[in-house]
């Protein structure tokens, strides 16, 4: 029989060390490859407070496809690209290819298994064909069931690191490259990227930080671990707004520009030229903070987006739209959390410590349904993730993994710890735009400044 497979790009978005793109290569005689560009589902709209992504997020998605399908041009293939809502836009691609394999990356986001699940009810003789390709670990090394995973890191981290040594399978193959690809039906869809790519440049107006794309990514792992930033990590990495501070894989892992084994690999590599400090071993700790919610995210499903979130306990939080549009556009009362907003919305990326003070202010403060926080990032992240965005929400909410119940930062000593000379704040004009909490009245009437 012939097979005629359909290769779905998620969040792999690269050829090497693909193993589920190595697998369609060897076993189809006719292969499509497509990336569907995401649409609202019903639980977008519900939180939706934003009309679009924001630009920066859009373009670092745009420049990752446009290198993935110069990529698979190098090999014979060809990108196809197309927008709305999967299920249909699946089934178009399977009927124009009569595909009887699809090939997509096994996923913790609950939007995917349910677009499965409904292609293989309208397709049952469809073979799906599912490998890990995202995380670091596979369920087999783990020394616990999925149902059995610790609802807290620090006993999911000290079970992990009692395995022999720093092993997985994905740091064990990560070189595990494509030299060609079978045949595509489709044409390319690369026109179309490079206007795109084009009007957003027009819009934003400011040359990237990050390029997107696989190039960009093993080009940005290389310069990384040439130089002494990885000996250092722990001492710079709460830094709110340098380059050199963290490692800035976050946006190509994100996405599967990057594989977590592909940069692991070259972590323990440069353990071994290098030497191993508590700062290299502080970048596996972080490896093993994005692992945890992987599978926290496999586990419970559904819950990651419930305001109880896993604890059960509804948190005495509600929705202010007044409120909520001040703090997406740094108009709060708090400097540091309005840098930070403003340094988002322009950028698409926010340091670990801003996206705590930031999530903070928005629950602990100005008391708004952590959801609506967590579907903003969604919008705006260069780097959003579902499990690591959610999961990390619910956590500073205190519906989540934390143990302590939740995480409330008293934002002017968090300024004096990372901001002492005002040098962020400055940078993006925190201070320009200061409001009280509440400008309107629960009917909309302004609240005047001696109330």
């Amino acid at each position: 029989m012939s097979i005629r497979s359909l290769y779905w790009f998620t969040n792999d978005l690269r050829i090497s060390d693909n193993p589920l793109l190595a697998q369609a290569a060897q076993n189809s005689h006719q292969l499509t490859c497509c990336y569907l560009i995401p649409s609202l589902t019903p639980l977008d709209q519900r939180f939706q407070v934003v009309a679009s992504n924001g630009l920066a997020k859009q373009r670092f998605l745009l420049e990752s496809l446009a290198d993935l399908d110069a990529k698979l041009q190098t090999l014979g293939q060809s990108l196809q690209i197309a927008t709305g809502e999967a299920v249909s836009q699946l089934c178009q691609f399977i009927e124009l290819t009569e595909a009887n394999h699809l090939y997509v990356s096994e996923s913790v986001d609950f939007a995917i298994h349910q677009t499965l699940r409904e292609v293989r009810l309208r397709y049952p003789q469809l073979t799906v064909v599912s490998l890990n390709t995202h995380r670091l670990f596979e369920q087999a090394e783990l020394p616990f069931s999925l149902a059995a995973l610790p609802d807290s890191f620090s006993v999911f981290r000290k079970q992990v690191e009692s395995l022999d040594g720093r092993y997985s399978s994905q740091s064990a193959r990560w070189n595990s490259d494509i030299t060609a690809l079978p045949p595509s039906v489709l044409p390319s869809s690369s026109s179309w990227l490079s206007t795109a790519i084009r009007s957003i440049n027009l819009e934003l107006r400011s040359s990237p930080l990050w390029r997107g794309g696989e190039s960009a990514a093993l080009e940005h792992l290389e310069d990384y671990f040439s130089s002494d930033a990885p000996l250092i990590y722990k001492q710079t990495r709460n830094a709110l707004d340098e380059w050199e501070s963290s490692t800035k894989f976050s946006s190509w892992l994100a996405n599967g520009c990057l594989s977590i084994g592909r940069l692991l690999a070259r972590l323990n590599d440069y353990e071994t030229q290098r030497g191993a400090n508590e700062s290299t071993y502080w970048i596996y700790f972080e490896l093993l903070w994005r692992e945890y919610f992987q599978w926290y995210a496999l586990k419970y499903g559904a819950q990651l987006f419930q305001l109880s979130g896993i604890k059960g306990q509804v948190p005495l939080t509600s929705y202010y739209p007044q409120r909520m549009r001040s703090w997406i556009n740094g108009t709060t009362p708090y400097p540091i959390v309005n840098a930070a907003m403003k340094q988002l919305k322009a950028t698409g990326y926010l340091s670990n410590r801003s996206r705590q003070l930031v999530a903070s202010c928005l629950v602990h403060e100005l008391s708004i349904d952590w959801r609506y926080g967590a579907q903003y990032f969604q919008s705006q992240l260069i780097d959003y993730d579902v499990a690591s965005n959610w999961g990390n929400w619910q956590y500073l909410a205190g519906v989540g993994a934390d143990p302590r119940g939740h995480r409330r930062f008293d934002l002017a000593k968090q300024t004096a710890l990372y901001d002492p000379e005002l040098s962020f704040i400055r940078h993006w004009q925190g201070e320009a735009d200061q409001h009280s909490i509440d400008v309107v009245d629960m009917v909309d009437w302004p609240v005047s400044p001696a109330q």
